[in-house]
C-alpha cells in the first residue's frame, strides 16, 4: 500500500457540467481511502459525487464560460477556506487548460506538476495533428477547412462517413447544440457545421473515419512524474462503449499492449509533458497501425482500472510525486476490468474472475450508487418523454426515418471524454 502524505489535501476541480461524471467519484474514493482530504469545485451538489462519504467538502465552481482569471480566483477563495496548499487535480480539459495557463498566479497555494508543455498544446486537436505528423505517429488524416465550401470539399476527399471534432472542444458554449464530435454523413452537414465555427470559438477538423471493430479500441492511462518517467497506469482495451461505437469506456479491461505502450511513452517524452494523461488509441483494420485519436491532459474517466496491487492509480501517483514520496513499483493486475454500470447493467452482473472495479457501487461507499440509480432513472424517463414529443410533432413522412435514427436511450448531450 503506498502510503500518501494525510496532511497535504486534495482539490478536484471540474468545469464540465455532468452529473454522471464517474471519474470524479473515482478520484474522491481513491484519495480519500488513502486518508486524503479531498474537497470537489464542480457543479456536482445534485450529483452522485456529493454523497460520498471520501468527500470533505464541495465548493461552488466558476459561472459557465469563465476565463483562466476567473477560474483561478475561485481556486484561490478554496485554498483561503482550506488554509494549506493542496493538489489540485484537474478533472476535464477545460480545467487542466485553465489550471496551466494560469499556473505561476495558482502555486503558492496549490501543489502543480513540474512546468512542461501546457496542457493547451496536448489538448488543442489541431496541434495534435501536426505534432504527430512531425513525430511520424500514426493520426487519422485530418483536413482544417478555410470556408465552407472547403468543408463540403474534404467529404469527397476523405470519403463518408467523416469525423467532424473543435480543435478546442472545451471552448464550445455551455448548453449549445454543438458536439465536440460528429460523425458527418454528408457535404451539406460538413457545409453547416463550418458555418458555425465562430459559435464554436475554435477551428473545424474533418478527419478520416477509421470504423471501430473488435480489439481496435484501446487507451493509455498514465503519470509523468518531475523526471519525466511515466509512471502508473497501464494500456486498456475498450471491449464496450456508450454510444456503442465511438463513445466513452463502458467496459474496458487492462491488457498488455506494448505498442501502445510504447506510442505513448515516445509522445509523451518528446512533449516534455508533466501530470496525468489519458490517451486514446484505435487500431486501423487494414494497416494494423494505431492511430492516437485523443490526448487528454488529465484522469481518464475509467482511471481506476489501472489501480495495482499496491493501490497506485494515476491520482494517487500525482499525490506521491507532489509531496515528494516515493512511487514504488508494483505489479500491474492485468485482466482486471472496469464497468460503467448504467451505460452497461449486464456486464456488471458478469463473473469477474480477475478482478473489477466498478464504476458507481462500492461497498465501502454505497450512497453514491444509490443516488445514480435514481438520478439515472429520472434522466431516461426525461429523454425517451423528449423523444416521443419529437416524432409526435414531426410530419408524418419523417416519423418512420426519425424513430429508426434514434436510440431512445442514448444521451447525445455531451457526458465524459474518456
Amino acid at each position: 500500500m503506498q502510503l500518501l502524505d494525510t496532511r497535504v489535501p486534495a482539490v478536484l476541480l471540474r468545469i464540465d457540467r455532468n452529473f454522471f461524471h464517474h471519474g470524479t467519484l473515482g478520484a474522491v474514493r481513491s484519495l480519500g481511502r488513502a486518508g486524503v482530504e479531498v474537497h470537489v469545485v464542480a457543479d456536482s451538489t445534485a450529483s452522485p459525487v456529493a454523497r460520498s462519504r471520501f468527500l470533505r467538502e464541495m465548493h461552488p465552481p466558476p459561472p459557465p464560460g469563465s476565463s483562466p482569471r476567473e477560474i483561478a480566483a475561485a481556486l484561490r477563495r478554496v485554498a483561503t477556506r482550506i488554509r494549506r496548499p493542496a493538489v489540485l487535480v484537474p478533472m476535464d480539459d477545460a480545467s487542466a487548460v485553465a489550471v496551466g495557463r494560469m499556473r505561476e498566479e495558482l502555486a503558492p497555494s496549490y501543489l502543480l506538476p513540474s512546468p512542461g508543455t501546457l496542457p493547451e498544446r496536448a489538448a488543442d486537436k489541431a496541434d495534435l495533428a501536426a505534432l504527430c505528423a512531425s513525430l511520424d505517429i500514426a493520426h487519422p488524416v485530418t483536413l482544417v477547412p478555410d470556408s465552407p465550401a472547403e468543408a463540403a470539399e474534404a467529404t469527397w476527399r476523405l470519403g463518408l462517413p467523416l469525423v467532424a471534432k473543435w480543435s478546442r472542444p472545451w471552448l464550445v458554449p455551455a448548453g449549445s447544440t454543438l458536439r465536440s464530435t460528429v460523425l458527418v454523413n454528408s457535404a451539406r452537414q460538413a457545409r453547416e457545421l463550418y458555418l458555425r465555427t465562430e459559435e464554436a470559438g475554435s477551428a473545424l477538423l474533418l478527419q478520416a473515419y477509421l470504423p471501430p471493430g473488435p480489439n481496435r479500441d484501446w487507451f493509455f492511462h498514465g503519470y509523468a512524474d518531475r523526471s519525466g518517467a511515466v509512471r502508473a497506469g497501464g494500456t486498456g482495451r475498450k471491449q464496450q462503449a456508450w454510444p456503442r461505437g465511438a463513445g466513452l469506456t463502458a467496459v474496458g479491461c487492462w491488457t498488455a499492449n506494448p505498442q501502445v505502450q510504447a506510442l505513448a511513452e515516445r509522445l509523451t517524452g518528446e512533449l516534455g509533458y508533466r501530470g496525468i494523461l489519458d490517451l486514446d488509441f484505435r487500431r486501423c483494420g487494414a494497416t494494423g497501425l494505431y492511430h492516437l485519436l485523443d490526448f487528454n491532459p488529465r484522469p481518464g474517466a475509467q482511471f481506476r482500472l489501472f489501480s495495482d496491487s499496491a493501490g497506485l492509480d494515476v491520482v494517487r501517483a500525482l499525490h506521491l510525486d507532489l509531496t515528494q514520496r516515493p512511487l514504488q513499483a508494483a505489479a500491474p493486475l492485468l485482466g482486471r476490468s472496469f464497468v460503467v454500470e448504467n451505460y452497461a447493467p449486464l456486464a456488471a452482473l458478469r463473473p469477474a474472475p480477475r478482478g473489477r472495479e466498478l464504476a458507481w457501487h462500492a461497498t465501502d461507499d454505497p450512497a453514491p450508487g444509490r443516488a445514480m440509480w435514481s438520478l439515472w432513472c429520472r434522466h431516461v424517463s426525461r429523454r425517451l418523454r423528449e423523444r416521443l414529443r419529437a416524432v409526435r410533432s414531426a410530419p408524418e413522412s419523417a416519423r418512420g426515418a426519425h424513430q429508426a435514427a434514434a436510440h431512445p436511450l442514448i444521451d447525445d448531450e455531451k457526458a465524459s471524454s474518456c
